[in-house]
């Protein structure tokens, strides 16, 4: 739904107050009167309660039931001059920039405190008749209390996939004050089908959003939806939405998603290292103003990292069309690329991978991080012949270090979540991203990491992609991660390939996780 994320604490309620019939008189003025009628309440009732669709072209009212129950009316409101004076009104209320993990656009206070004459009309017409009708067509036994507020998207802003879970909340609507629109335009409610899982699956159902029109839905374990990202960059897609409030339905309990594999180092020698690192973060002396600097700001990013001709050689295979990327998903949780299985991973590529993974590297970054990823020798251990090599076993300890590994493709439309059944909560780890193909990269199209502390929108760091950085990052077990949607304006960041052919600048990092 198009309001502020999941929250313990609503944007306000509405309570039932004052006469019925004064505000039934009132509301009669303003609602579609062949909603009102009683046989259609009784014709669409019956129609939704056995979950059939319909779909009455004169009263331009219509119930879906796939993916989810939801219902679209057309002409809510039958006064034009009122419509035109409400979008006028809403337009001129205080809106506040809404951005994190979730979504970006503009939300409005709440508009239960608005005391003007349009707005308090509309509040009365959804919060009375509406509200009765409601309970009629749907059976449901709603609650005293709405909540309602304004939004605005404008070009690149999107809500990505949710349920609209929160204790009580059982509609959701969204009333449209839009210019003509069309699909092309971006900002569709997308409604998702879900898997075997409960997981949104794939997008069944596409509304474009029209004047004057009105969907609700119930909110269900099933009932993932999106904005989907305004791709016009001259229309504003505003909206009065909120929900109605009664017995939360059960769900299932949520399973923790799979964590990332983490193995042990893999028995490298040291020199390794000389081959693909650049020497300068070889040198003691930068070693440990590295470590001095990351122990201060539990951060930091080592520009030019890995030595040019080698990463250029990735960047070959990268962007080399035999490899073969696939989606990962579900959408509430995740979307970008990573390697399918079954694809052939390139000679350098591999051997970058298993670098990231060796016992030198983890001896590396126990020295820039002063972590104890590794047991470094001692200068008495380095002149005693009969100290093991430099690839010995680690320690017997109960709990050895050991890292996780992915390769991603981030692209418009790209993203991550916060998300309750992450496995990576409640863990102290080291964030390790090594960037490619990302040169000129505005932050403005997103894809950057941003770190938050657990439970609130309040941002501890973000990192930037850039181009052969590899940055670290160590994080408690109250710190959270998410990578920011890709919108539509990465694609005006265009690299020309030797045949002059435009490509879209997607970009790919090598993400490791370490573990102490």
């Amino acid at each position: 739904m198009e309001a502020d994320r999941k929250s313990n604490k609503r944007l306000g309620s509405l309570e039932k107050k004052g006469t019925e019939g004064k505000r039934k008189r009132l509301v009669n003025d303003l609602l579609n009167e062949s909603l009102l009628q009683e046989s259609f309440i009784k014709e669409i009732g019956d129609v939704y309660k056995i979950g059939k669709s319909y779909n009455k072209g004169d009263e331009s009212v219509e119930i879906l039931v796939e993916p989810f129950h939801c219902c679209v009316i057309q002409n809510f409101i039958k006064d034009d001059e009122f419509l035109d004076q409400l979008k006028s009104d809403v337009l001129s209320l205080n809106f506040h920039e809404k951005s994190n993990d979730l979504y970006k656009f503009q939300q409005s206070d709440d508009l239960k405190s608005s005391d003007l004459p349009t707005i308090e009309k509309l509040r009365d017409v959804l919060y009375c008749d509406f509200l009765c009708w409601l309970q009629r067509v749907t059976g449901l036994d709603l609650s005293n209390t709405m909540d309602i507020s304004c939004a605005k998207y404008n070009y690149t802003d999107t809500l990505l996939c949710h349920d609209d879970e929160l204790e009580g909340r059982r509609i959701a609507f969204i009333f449209y004050l839009v210019p003509p629109w069309e699909e092309q335009d971006g900002g569709t409610l997308d409604l998702f089908s879900v898997d075997v899982d409960g997981h949104p699956n794939e997008i069944k159902r596409v509304l474009t959003p029209k004047w004057n029109t009105l969907i609700f839905f119930e909110v269900t374990p099933i009932s993932f939806h999106q904005v989907s990202e305004v791709l016009s960059k001259d229309k504003c897609r505003l909206s009065i939405s909120g929900w109605f409030y009664g017995e939360s339905v059960p769900r299932p309990v949520s399973k923790p998603d799979q964590k990332r594999i983490a193995e042990p180092p893999l028995q490298r020698q040291d020199d390794i290292l000389l081959e693909w690192i650049n020497p300068m973060y070889l040198s003691p002396e930068i070693v440990n103003s590295i470590q001095e600097q990351l122990e201060e700001n539990s951060e930091i990013q080592l520009d030019e990292f890995l030595i040019e001709e080698k990463y250029n050689d990735i960047l070959k295979e990268l962007e080399s069309p035999s490899l073969c990327w696939k989606r990962k998903g579900p959408a509430n949780k995740r979307c970008y690329e990573t390697l399918a299985d079954d694809s052939a991973i390139p000679s350098n590529l591999s051997s970058l991978i298993d670098l990231m993974r060796s016992l030198p590297m983890f001896k590396l970054l126990t020295k820039l991080t002063g972590l104890k990823l590794a047991e470094l020798e001692s200068e008495d251990e380095k002149q005693d012949s009969t100290t093991p090599s430099s690839s010995s076993e680690l320690d017997n300890s109960e709990v050895k270090p050991c890292c996780s590994f992915e390769l991603r493709h981030w692209s418009h439309g790209s993203y991550t979540l916060v998300h309750d059944t992450d496995p990576g909560l409640h863990e102290f780890a080291l964030d390790a991203m090594l960037f490619f193909a990302c040169d000129g990269w505005d932050s403005s199209a997103g894809g950057f990491t941003t770190y938050v502390a657990s439970g609130e929108d309040e941002e501890l760091l973000t990192v930037c992609p850039t181009s052969n950085c590899l940055a670290l990052v160590y994080r408690d077990k109250e710190t959270v991660r998410f990578v920011k949607h890709v919108n539509v304006s990465c694609k005006d960041m265009l690299l020309k390939s030797d045949n002059d052919a435009e490509i879209s600048k997607g970009f790919y990092d090598l993400s490791m996780v370490y573990y102490e």
